[in-house]
C-alpha cells in the first residue's frame, strides 16, 4: 500500500483575504461544504492507499484536528514543524519516519489542489507504481489546455509520447513562463504542467537527499531524535529544525537527480494558486460572471464577485474583467488578470503593520473560536464560541480584568477555589490576576460575550496552568 504524505503547512496568500496565514486556502470552502484539505484527504479512501500522514505547523495543527474529524479519517501520524521551511525539509522527515521499511511507496500531496477526476488520478498512481518500485522519482504532469503563465512545467524528450510506455523521463523543469513562452508549449506536446505530486519509495528519496544535501539529513535525524509527543502531535525538535535549509523540494532534488519520470495524469486539476484560477474553476453564468454568497451582478461580465460574510451585499455594475472579493474586514478588487499580483498587497499591508494581512477577527483554537466585536485603548469586546465537552486553559492574566455574559448555552466557570454554573442571560467578573477557566460540559455549543478591560489586551497575556490540549503550561 502507498502512504500519503499530505502537505497541509502553506500559508496560501495568494487568496487573500478569505485565505490568511492564520487560516490558509486549504481549510476554507472555496467551492462546496468541503475543504481543499479535507477534499484531499478523502481522495485516498481507496484499497491502494493506507492511511495518510499529515505535515502541518504549529499555528494550524489543531485546525487539522478538526477537519480531519469532520472528514472521519484517522491519519497515521501529524506531524508538527516548529516554522515554515518550504517543502523539502518535511518531506525528507516523512522519508525518515518510515526508514524501517525502505520499499515503502510515499506519495507526497499538497493539501490545496482541486482534481476533476479522483479515478484518473488512483490510475496515474497505479501507472507510476512499478517505475517507483524500481527506483525511480515520479512525477505527475498534465497536459496544459491553456497558455498558463502561473505553473511550472515538465519538458520531456521529443516526441516522448508517441513512443513512450506509461512513464517518460523528465528531460529537464521549466520556472514559470511569460505569456510567449506559455503560448509556445502548449502549441507541442513535449511540455507538462508541473502538479507537484510525487511518488517514490523510502530509499530512493533518502538516497537522493543524502547525496545532495546531506547536512539536511543530519538535522532533520536528530530534529526527530528530539521530537516530543503531545496527544495527537509529534512535535519536532526547534533546534536541529532551524537548521535546515528552508527550499523547496523541486530544488533541492527534482532538478538534480537523474532518475526522475513523469507519469500523464489527465483530469482537470489546478493548485489554485490566484483568483484568476479560481474563476476558471467555477461554474459560470450566461455573461460569464461567478457569483458567490451575498453577491449581484448587474450589466457585468467575465466578473467574479465573492461575499465571505452573511452580513455583506457585494453588488458589481457594469464591470468587465473585475474580481471582488469581500469579508468582513477586508476588500480586494483587482483585473481578474492581474490577481496573480496578490502577493504585492500582503508585502504592502504587512509594511503598513495591517493586521488584515495575516490575521482575521475570528481565530481558531482548539476548543473552538473567538470574534473580535470592538476594541478602545483599554476595553475589547469578543463573542467566544465554545464547542460541546471543550474547554479553555486553567489561566491568568497579568494585565486585563474580564466579564462574561453567556448569551447562549451553559458554562462552567472557575475563578480561584470557586466554581459555579452559568447559564443565558447570567454573567460573571473575572478580576486581574484570578486564576480562572471556561467550561462547556455540554452536548450543544457556549457562546458568550466577553468584555476585557486593562492596561494590555494582547493574547500573549496568558500564564496558562493547565490545558487539556497539551499547549505550554507553567507551574501554579
Amino acid at each position: 500500500m502507498i502512504t500519503p504524505i499530505i502537505m497541509a503547512g502553506g500559508s496560501g496568500t495568494r487568496l487573500w483575504p478569505i485565505s490568511r496565514k492564520c487560516f490558509p486556502k486549504q481549510f476554507t470552502m472555496l467551492f462546496d461544504d468541503q475543504s481543499l484539505f479535507q477534499a484531499t484527504v478523502q481522495r485516498f479512501k481507496s484499497k491502494i492507499f493506507d492511511r495518510p500522514m499529515i505535515m502541518t505547523n504549529r499555528e494550524l495543527r489543531f485546525i487539522v484536528s478538526e477537519q480531519l474529524e469532520f472528514a472521519g479519517i484517522e491519519p497515521t501520524q501529524i506531524v508538527v514543524e516548529p516554522s515554515g521551511k518550504n517543502t523539502a525539509p518535511p518531506v525528507l522527515v516523512s522519508a525518515l519516519m518510515n526508514e524501517l521499511t525502505p520499499s515503502q511507496l510515499l506519495l507526497v500531496v499538497p493539501s490545496d489542489h482541486i482534481i476533476g477526476d479522483t479515478d484518473a488520478f488512483h490510475r496515474a498512481v497505479e501507472n507510476a507504481m512499478p517505475a517507483a518500485g524500481i527506483g525511480q522519482i515520479v512525477t505527475f504532469g498534465v497536459q496544459p489546455t491553456r497558455p498558463e503563465t502561473g505553473y511550472g512545467y515538465i519538458e520531456l524528450p521529443p516526441n516522448a509520447l508517441e513512443h513512450s510506455g506509461q512513464f517518460i523521463d523528465v528531460l529537464s523543469f521549466v520556472e514559470k513562463p511569460n505569456l510567449q513562452a506559455a503560448k509556445l508549449m502548449q502549441q507541442t506536446a513535449d511540455y507538462f504542467w508541473n502538479t507537484g505530486i510525487f511518488l517514490f519509495r523510502v530509499d530512493t528519496i533518502i538516497e537522493a537527499f543524502s547525496a545532495l544535501d546531506p547536512g539536511m539529513v543530519k538535522s532533520c535525524r536528530a530534529a526527530i531524535a528530539g521530537a516530543k509527543r503531545s496527544g495527537e502531535y509529534l512535535n519536532i525538535d526547534d533546534e536541529y529544525w532551524s537548521q535546515c535549509s528552508d527550499i523547496s523540494i523541486d530544488y533541492a532534488i527534482m532538478e538534480k537527480v537523474d532518475n526522475l519520470s513523469v507519469v500523464p495524469f489527465k483530469s482537470s486539476w489546478s493548485d489554485l494558486g490566484s483568483w484568476k484560477s479560481v474563476m476558471q474553476e467555477s461554474d459560470k453564468s450566461q455573461d460569464g460572471n461567478v457569483l458567490h454568497g451575498g453577491a449581484t451582478a448587474i450589466g457585468c461580465t467575465d466578473t467574479q464577485l465573492r461575499a465571505e460574510d452573511d452580513k455583506i451585499q457585494l453588488v458589481g455594475l457594469g464591470l468587465e474583467g473585475v474580481t471582488a472579493i469581500a469579508t468582513s474586514d477586508a476588500v480586494l478588487v483587482a483585473k481578474t488578470d492581474d490577481s496573480e499580483r496578490v502577493k504585492e498587497v500582503i508585502e504592502t499591508l504587512k509594511l503598513n503593520n495591517i493586521k488584515q494581512a495575516e490575521e482575521f477577527n475570528r481565530s481558531h483554537r482548539p476548543w473552538g473560536y473567538f470574534e473580535q466585536l470592538s476594541r478602545g485603548d483599554r476595553y475589547q469586546v469578543k463573542r467566544i464560541v465554545v464547542k460541546p465537552k471543550a474547554s479553555l486553559s486553567l489561566q491568568s492574566h497579568s494585565f486585563r480584568a474580564e466579564h462574561w455574559v453567556v448569551v447562549e448555552g451553559a458554562a462552567v466557570v472557575t475563578i480561584n477555589d470557586r466554581q459555579k454554573r452559568l447559564t443565558e442571560n447570567q454573567s460573571v467578573y473575572v478580576p486581574l490576576g484570578a486564576v480562572h477557566r471556561l467550561e462547556n460540559t455540554e452536548d450543544t455549543p457556549l457562546c458568550l460575550i466577553e468584555v476585557q478591560s486593562g492596561s494590555y489586551l494582547g493574547e500573549d497575556d496568558i500564564t496558562r496552568y493547565k490545558d487539556k490540549y497539551s499547549r505550554v503550561v507553567h507551574a501554579a
